[in-house]
């Protein structure tokens, strides 16, 4: 396995200061490290971007968030060098965008109702197909959480005018990077931080903290029993998925992501992260 990690942008050769600690445990637990250019990827151009990657190989990528179609370029380039991504374009779609996954976690995460477009007429027609009640404004790949009273919480799906108005608050807020479509989500109420737990190849390989709540540390013994068939039956190779829980004493999956672009939080060792990463991925 190769892991990359983007390019500090000052000092290309070194790994940007976020991910070197996770670049320092892979070279000290004898797993290669290179490093891509995150600005090349955003700006489409990924042969650039990968130019200090050696050829050959499986790679794992930990780093910024990237666009669907832009982890396809990089994957594409990649492959141009004879690198296969551990994670699929495919994969990765399927992962990173909420309609990728979410009718496999239909019984355990709020029910859900999404567009394929920012009209106005398909957000209006999304809104009335979740029924009534609350419900948390997102598109496919991120809600507003920190605007959340002007561009996240929708308190009355009956209202038309008043759910447009968040909806509209939204996309100015998400601007160029609105990703997919609306989705809207029932409220659901929780008691507790966000706990991530970090799945390979189906399999739970590390429960910790939500990197926003590092210090908020997840209960021992947690039960993930119903929800491991689920995550095995998605078949992708590396994801997280943040889970709290309900009012009712019941654990919900609030998101689930690609592990390669999902914070780890600071209460993780770097190393303890790259030891279950390596022995999970050939």
């Amino acid at each position: 396995m190769m892991l990359l990690v983007p390019a500090n942008p000052l000092r290309p050769r070194r790994p940007d200061d976020h991910f070197a600690p996770e670049a320092h445990a892979a070279r000290a637990a004898g797993i290669d490290v290179a490093v891509v250019d995150h600005d090349a990827l955003t700006r489409d151009d990924p042969q650039r971007a990968v130019t200090a990657v050696p050829a050959g190989g499986i790679a794992v990528y930990r780093g910024w968030m990237l666009h669907s179609d832009q982890y396809g370029a990089f994957s594409d380039a990649l492959a141009a060098r004879g690198v296969t991504l551990r994670t699929s374009a495919n994969q990765y779609r399927r992962a990173h965008e909420l309609p990728g996954w979410y009718h496999r976690l239909a019984p355990v995460t709020p029910t859900s109702a999404w567009t394929t477009s920012a009209e106005r007429t398909a957000f209006d027609q999304a809104r009335m197909q979740l029924g009534t009640g609350a419900a948390v404004l997102r598109d496919y790949t991120k809600s507003m959480k920190h605007h959340w009273h002007e561009a996240a919480f929708i308190p009355d799906l009956t209202d038309p005018t008043a759910a447009w108005q968040v909806a509209a608050r939204f996309l100015e807020l998400r601007a160029d990077d609105f990703t997919g479509g609306f989705v809207l989500r029932a409220f659901e109420r929780f008691t507790t931080a966000e706990v991530r737990t970090w799945w390979i190849n189906g399999a739970c390989a590390l429960v910790g903290a939500h990197s926003d709540t590092p210090d908020d540390l997840p209960p021992a013994g947690l039960d993930l029993s119903t929800l491991t068939p689920l995550v095995a039956a998605l078949d992708l190779p590396f994801v997280t998925i943040d889970l709290a829980k309900r009012d009712d004493g019941i654990w919900r999956v609030i998101e689930l992501g690609d592990g390669q672009v999902s914070d780890r939080p600071t209460t993780i060792s770097p190393h303890d992260f790259l030891a279950a990463l390596g022995a999970g991925v050939p």
